[in-house]
């Protein structure tokens, strides 16, 4: 089976979405989820992950090295089983891009609020299989509801380190529930 693929978007791909994609990819710890990340903007494209995000990460587990930014293309969203955006904006040019990925693009605030409504019990064993399930179920409770306010992050760059580790809470608060799901604990 293939692994369960969730992208990671925000506008620049050196703090918000480099931090969820290495914060995921460290709660699961596990090949049948792959975490990576892209921005809506280039013009970081091929740099290293924004030092206090990557001091974030490093303090929380997790493994900053050897990340290297990059834009957004058709081609990631498609190849995702889950889209989480840092803002409900990102969520819409993921959408205008790829109109087809609405039903599996959430922002990460939204997919944290959401995930407590589905009953876990209800999701098959398979981990991909499990994953494609809940993003349906989150996708079903959602119900065309629009993102509330709350659940944009907020964007560090440029901020000091509080503002970081604030973000990457929020961040932390709805990976490791995904990830505990996803693999099933």
């Amino acid at each position: 089976m293939p692994p369960f693929m969730v992208l990671h978007v925000c506008m620049g791909n050196i703090c918000r979405s480099p931090m969820a994609e290495r914060l995921l990819t460290s709660a699961l710890d596990s090949d049948e989820v792959l975490s990576h990340s892209a921005g809506t903007g280039g013009w970081h494209q091929g740099e290293e992950m924004n030092p206090p995000a990557a001091r974030q990460v490093r303090s929380r587990g997790g493994d900053p090295d050897g990340f290297s930014a990059r834009k957004l293309r058709a081609e990631h969203i498609d190849s995702a089983d889950l889209v989480l955006t840092a803002t409900a904006d990102q969520s819409e040019y993921v959408t205008a891009l790829r109109p087809d990925a609405a039903a599996k693009t959430f922002v990460l605030g939204e997919f944290g609020r959401l995930l407590k409504e589905v009953d876990q019990a209800t999701l098959p064993q398979p981990v991909y299989e499990r994953g494609l399930a809940l993003v349906r179920a989150l996708d079903s409770v959602r119900d065309g509801r629009p993102p509330e306010r709350g659940d944009d992050l907020d964007d560090p760059w440029g901020r000091g380190d509080q503002v970081f580790s604030r973000v990457a809470d929020e961040i932390q608060a709805t990976v490791v529930p995904l990830a505990k799901i996803l693999i099933g604990k």
